[in-house]
């Protein structure tokens, strides 16, 4: 499990590129029969990604031990968006049915759970926030039909985009944690811009469906000294709640956004001005 620290504003500003991507940029997420695991101290969220291949993949015990509890989500609550080949889920002996493009929400309390791929030659690819929850909930998969889609932007300001919210208070009851992706129009290449922060909540993007050189200049750092980080294909980045969060690609591409903290509202957001950006 790799841990990340919280880290103030004022630290972060006098960090070079290097200084940057070591803080905020997770480089793998997806590593084949295999979970990876960043566990960040800012809101504590758990970020990584699932893809079993020739075997079923589960998160052990042993990994509860390092949050001081007996298993990982004895206390936690975990949100999952698969963005490759059709996956079952096993939650404590129910199997559920997670096809691409849709997701799972898993209830604290829930101790065996087992990712599998219903054809290894399209494995799985479940990407995963998970976050501090006080009560058991319903586990449940969210359909696309389920997700609650909002068209935005227009091609005349190149951010022209489709938001699915998948963990969302209308879609599927969570603690804290919400969760959706967000697709770029062909012709399209900028997100969240005119950009926020979210003095209540942190964020974390992952990004996706890009070509081999396409790459994304995520946008970082305080509305008046902004900083940011080139970002590849299958990559995230944490966002703590002082920082903007926007990108702009060399092409279009597909993000998953997750937010923890205060409340489930999608829309509490300090919108930051255009002419007062730096």
């Amino acid at each position: 499990m790799d841990i990340r620290q919280s880290i103030h504003s004022d630290h972060a500003k006098q960090l070079d590129t290097e200084g940057l991507r070591k803080e905020f940029l997770i480089e793998k997420i997806f590593e084949a029969d295999q979970y990876t695991m960043v566990y960040s101290h800012i809101d504590r969220i758990v970020v990584g990604g699932i893809m079993p291949v020739a075997k079923k993949v589960s998160i052990s015990d042993e990994v509860g031990k390092q949050f001081g509890v007996s298993y990982f989500l004895e206390r936690r609550e975990f949100g999952a968006i698969n963005i490759g080949g059709d996956a079952t889920v096993t939650v404590d002996g129910v199997v559920y049915q997670v096809r691409s493009k849709e997701a799972i929400y898993i209830s604290k309390g829930s101790r065996n759970v087992e990712f599998a791929s219903v054809d290894p030659k399209k494995p799985a690819k479940l990407y995963y926030n998970s976050a501090p929850a006080h009560a058991v909930l319903k586990t449940k998969v969210i359909t696309q039909n389920d997700a609650i889609k909002q068209e935005m932007g227009s091609l005349e300001t190149c951010n022209k985009r489709t938001i699915c919210k998948y963990l969302v208070p209308d879609a599927v009851e969570t603690c804290q944690l919400s969760m959706g992706m967000t697709r770029l129009e062909e012709g399209s290449n900028w997100n969240s811009m005119p950009c926020h922060t979210h003095e209540r909540r942190m964020e974390v993007y992952f990004y996706f469906d890009m070509d081999e050189d396409t790459i994304v200049f995520h946008m970082m750092g305080k509305p008046q000294e902004t900083r940011h980080i080139v970002m590849h294909n299958e990559q995230a980045v944490i966002s703590p709640s002082w920082s903007i969060h926007s990108g702009v690609g060399t092409k279009r591409y597909t993000f998953i956004w997750g937010m923890i903290g205060e409340n489930l509202t999608y829309d509490d957001m300090d919108h930051i001005k255009m002419l007062d950006i730096r």
